[in-house]
């Protein structure tokens, strides 16, 4: 089978390739990435020079490159976006692009062209906050952020390309992930690597803002398992069914590293912040999909993963890493 996975060099897109390469022997693997910051070949560098991987840089708006790509593959894997919400509120327009327009040069070109099957990675972000029950696929979506915003767009543009061109779409949202290569901005990362340096750790408001967590190799399974069992112009949430705040995952991190209490630092709340995410998974469940990582264990496996590659996010955190991709790739700042 041939894969063509946009965004594989980010963070879910390159467990994802590795996911791949590691279940399939005959498969075959493009990965088109723009390489914006988050974008890391570093990622992926074990399997670089793999016959079964090739790399392209490329952005998903570009309708030359994308229409040159689509012969080539027999499934499109959309991971490519902008994905961090506080930048999404500073700068709102890339996110817009990327993930809207982007979004729609992949569908349009797969309609043009064909495809057998095109999976739109969406966010649980899309049903915005919940105080009471979980969201299930037919909630409405009242998205928070410019972020979550231009997620349910591309998954409501998704749908209408099954809907009025018979696109074989499948959309699924996805709870919090965490684990290995998760760009050190997002909450995990930044609190692990931060805690090991001794630095603060930044908790907005007071920290009960609750996430459902799922473990990235479980979200990379659920995704091949829809692949292969979903239906096409359904929707499916994708979650571990571990809520927890961030304080509780504060704590964890501060216990497991031994550092002291003192580092958590509460700051200003952000504007829009979600007070709860919940999903109800029943739908997948009932397809057969299970996760197969216990929460506590794999928090504890991603936190020795972050203590024992240093080098990987201190190149980032230093500026190296930017630095040495704009040099080599004309990275866009």
């Amino acid at each position: 089978m041939r894969y063509l996975v946009t965004g594989g060099a980010g963070f879910i897109g390159s467990n994802y390739i590795h996911y791949l390469l590691e279940k399939y022997d005959d498969v075959q693997v493009i990965n088109l990435d723009k390489l914006t910051y988050a974008g890391n070949l570093d990622n992926l560098r074990d399997v670089e020079n793999d016959s079964r991987y090739r790399f392209v840089k490329g952005d998903i708006g570009d309708e030359r490159l994308v229409h040159e790509l689509i012969p080539e593959a027999d499934i499109l894997v959309n991971f490519a976006a902008e994905s961090h919400v506080d930048r999404s509120i500073g700068a709102p327009d890339a996110f817009i692009k990327t993930d809207i327009f982007g979004t729609y040069v992949l569908l349009e070109a797969c309609r043009k062209q064909g495809i057998q099957k095109f999976i739109q990675i969406s966010t649980d972000e899309v049903y915005g906050s919940t105080e009471g029950s979980s969201f299930h696929e037919n909630s409405p979506l009242m998205p928070s952020s410019p972020y979550a915003a231009s997620k349910a767009g591309a998954d409501r543009l998704a749908y209408s390309y099954f809907v009025t061109y018979q696109l074989p779409v499948i959309i699924t949202r996805g709870s919090n992930n965490f684990g290995p290569y998760q760009y050190p901005e997002k909450l995990i990362p930044l609190f692990v690597t931060n805690a090991i340096e001794n630095k603060c750790l930044p908790i907005y408001g007071d920290g009960l803002n609750v996430r459902d967590w799922i473990y990235v190799t479980d979200h990379c399974d659920a995704i091949e398992y829809i692949l292969e069992n979903g239906k096409n112009g359904e929707i499916y949430n994708i979650g571990g069914g571990n809520e927890k705040t961030n304080l509780d995952i504060t704590d964890i991190i501060l216990t497991t590293l031994q550092k002291p209490a003192e580092l958590k630092t509460f700051v200003a709340d952000r504007p829009g912040h979600d007070r709860r995410y919940s999903l109800d998974c029943s739908k997948l469940r009932a397809l057969g999909w299970t996760p197969r990582h216990q929460f506590e264990a794999a928090l504890q496996k991603t936190i020795e993963w972050y203590a024992d590659n240093r080098k990987w996010w201190e190149k980032i955190k230093s500026g190296e890493y930017l630095e040495y991709y704009r040099n080599h790739y004309q990275l866009e700042a």
